[in-house]
This record gives structure tokens, C-alpha cells and sequence, in this order.
């Protein structure tokens, strides 16, 4: 009876995610989704929660005095790039592939989880509630996303991220922090000896940020890495530059925090160049490998690592791992695709992990 229970969501599951590709959803404008996402849950006496386009639920027993767990996944997508050969909007099924926007980044692993939530959803005596949250906003890191999101839903104990990783455990994930760096001199006729020139200073402190080596490095992550990734300066071929200006990409791990890293940074250059950060709210996470939540994935096979790429983890202030099917290499990449057999193992590996620990 549980097995056709379960074969009954991954084919509803399946469905849904060919519904969802034919909506656009791009970050900002995922209303169309978020109105199915409701209906789905609705469709089934699930009670249903929405802010902006973020929608999430609960179990049916849900009991305030036990812990939750949030599932959490993103309904919006990219653009599609210009070397798509499909229709982007159709849901194209060839030989065991669902090809369309957003089906594998994260659309396969949003339905995967919405399955598993449906599986414990009308169980009773769950050593944990369960939070099933559709965010949106997740590939601009929006502030309307998970992390708005989050201040309505009550508190949580773990998350797990749905996210396409092979059913890998990402266990850490670098953060991101980019900086804004001023250098000044002086202005002056290049025919003269006469000015400061601005291009100058500023190659001295972008050789700072090439070459330093922070002392702590991360087991899964490895080093803090520091990329000069713009640089702008001057009016005219005759006139030495007043002003430089560089942008410096970093990409920080869970030994050191964004804030940390920027003092470091200011410590080292800030006599020099002014430096100021965009945002430093896209933190590093990491979990402890002893979590049940781990150590329950490990007992399925799963293999842990760090993931260099960003995700909806970066605005969750609880532990979190980031699992789920597909593969991170297929993302906005052109005819973007998932296996149906992966919805399958996906659905199914969800389930077996949570049912370990509630």
C-alpha cells in the first residue's frame, strides 16, 4: 500500500513539474506558479500559506511543542539563453528525459520534495513537524525570497535545500560578497611630470587581492578566493587618472564570516582604496557532519562535499544541507533537462532520509 502511495506521488509530482514549465516563472514574476503550487496543495486538503509568491504548509498534526524541519526549494528560474533548439515553455519527454526551463534547476527537486511532504503529510506521531516551503526569488538571492519568507514561517531546527547535486549531501557552501573598491590620486597632463596617478595605486592594491592567502581554510571548501573582475578608469589617453575604480568578486567559506573577511580586507588596503561592499548578507553555511540529518544521508550512500555554488542556504540562519536530483552542470545551461527516473530516486531517497530521523 506505502509503495503505491508512493508511485501515485512521484506520477503526480511528475506531473506538476510539467505544468510548472509551461508558466514562466522568472525571479520577480513567479505569480503563475505560485497560484499552481497553491492549487496543487489545495487540491489535496492540504491547508496552503502565501506571501508574495512564496507558498508553504505543514503536516496535518502539526504540534507546536516538537521541532520542525523546513523542506525548502525554488519555483523561480533564469531566462532562457539563446542556444535553446526547444521550445523552452514545452514539456518535451524523449528517451526518459523532461526537457524545459526550470526542470532541473530546481524544478525536479521542488516536486521531489513536495512529494515526500505529501508522503508524511496525514501521518501521525512525527517526531517532527514538517515545513514545506516553494520560495521564490532564489536565482537574484531576492530579499522577497526565502529570506522574507522565513519571518512568517516560525522557527525551524534544520532545512534541507532541494537543490540538483546527483542526491550528494552538499554539507558546506561558499558565500558571496562583492566589493566596490575606490582608489584616488591626483590629475594631471600625461606630457608632464605632474599628477598621481590613480591606475597606479590601484595596481598595487589589486596585487594585494591576487596574491594574499587567508590564514583559515576550509575542509570542504577550501580557501577564501578573491577575483579583480572589473576595473575602470580615465577620461582621455592625455590626462593621468584622479580616480580607479575595481570590483573584486569573493566567494567566502564556513571558517570565516562575510563580515570577518571584510575587516580583513579593509586591515590590508583601506589606507589606499575605499572599499565597499554590495551586500554581505549572502553568508557561507556549513552543517555539523554529526547531524542527524547527515549522518542519515550517509546510511543511504550519500556521499558529502562542498559546493561552490550559491543557493537559498546563504539566507537561512539554521543548519541546512543541499541535496537533491539532477545535476548542478545542467543549470541554464540551453534545452535544460531532467530524467525521469531521477524525480523517481529523488522522491524516494526523501523519504527514506526523513523517515530515518521523525
Amino acid at each position: 500500500m506505502m509503495n503505491d502511495k508512493l508511485a501515485d506521488l512521484i506520477d503526480a509530482g511528475t506531473s506538476l513539474l510539467q505544468e510548472l514549465i509551461r508558466i514562466p516563472s522568472f525571479s520577480r514574476e513567479e505569480n503563475g506558479t505560485a497560484d499552481l503550487l497553491c492549487h496543487f496543495l489545495q487540491q489535496r486538503g492540504v491547508e496552503v500559506h502565501r506571501y508574495g509568491n512564496n507558498v508553504w504548509a505543514y503536516n496535518k498534526y502539526k504540534d507546536d511543542l516538537k521541532p520542525c524541519v523546513l523542506l525548502n526549494s525554488h519555483h523561480d528560474t533564469v531566462k532562457p539563453n539563446a542556444g535553446y533548439t526547444k521550445d523552452p515553455f514545452e514539456p518535451i519527454l524523449e528517451d526518459g528525459k523532461l526537457f524545459g526551463l526550470g526542470s532541473n534547476d530546481a524544478g525536479g527537486c521542488l516536486v521531489a520534495l513536495i512529494s515526500a511532504f505529501l508522503y508524511f503529510y496525514d501521518q501521525e506521531d512525527l517526531a517532527y513537524n514538517i515545513c514545506f516551503l516553494a520560495s521564490a526569488e532564489e536565482e537574484v538571492s531576492g530579499k522577497n525570497g526565502i529570506e522574507e519568507a522565513y519571518k512568517h514561517i516560525g522557527e525551524m531546527s534544520f532545512a534541507i535545500v532541494g537543490e540538483p547535486t546527483l542526491l550528494d549531501l552538499a554539507v558546506a557552501e561558499k558565500g558571496l560578497m562583492v566589493l566596490d573598491c575606490t582608489v584616488r590620486g591626483v590629475s594631471g597632463h600625461a606630457a608632464r611630470d605632474e599628477g598621481e596617478n590613480a591606475i597606479y595605486k590601484a595596481m598595487e592594491a589589486i596585487e594585494w587581492f591576487k596574491t594574499f592567502e587567508f590564514p583559515k581554510e576550509s575542509t570542504h571548501l577550501g580557501p577564501v578566493k578573491m577575483s579583480v573582475t572589473l576595473v575602470q578608469a580615465g577620461t582621455q589617453h592625455n590626462v593621468v587618472p584622479d580616480v580607479c575604480t575595481f570590483v573584486v568578486d569573493v566567494r567566502t567559506t564556513d571558517v570565516y564570516s562575510n563580515l570577518e573577511v571584510l575587516e580583513m580586507v579593509k586591515a590590508h588596503v583601506e589606507v589606499h582604496v575605499d572599499v565597499a561592499p554590495r551586500s554581505t548578507r549572502l553568508n557561507p553555511s556549513s552543517i555539523d557532519l554529526l547531524h542527524p540529518i547527515v549522518l542519515s544521508g550517509l546510511a543511504l550512500g550519500a556521499r558529502t562535499y562542498g559546493s561552490p555554488t550559491m543557493s537559498d542556504q546563504a539566507l537561512l540562519p539554521i543548519p541546512s544541507i543541499k541535496v537533491g536530483p539532477g545535476d548542478s552542470s545542467r543549470s541554464h545551461t540551453a534545452d535544460e533537462f531532467i530524467y525521469l527516473k531521477e524525480i523517481d530516486k529523488g522522491v524516494r531517497f526523501y523519504v527514506e532520509l526523513l523517515k530515518k530521523i521523525i
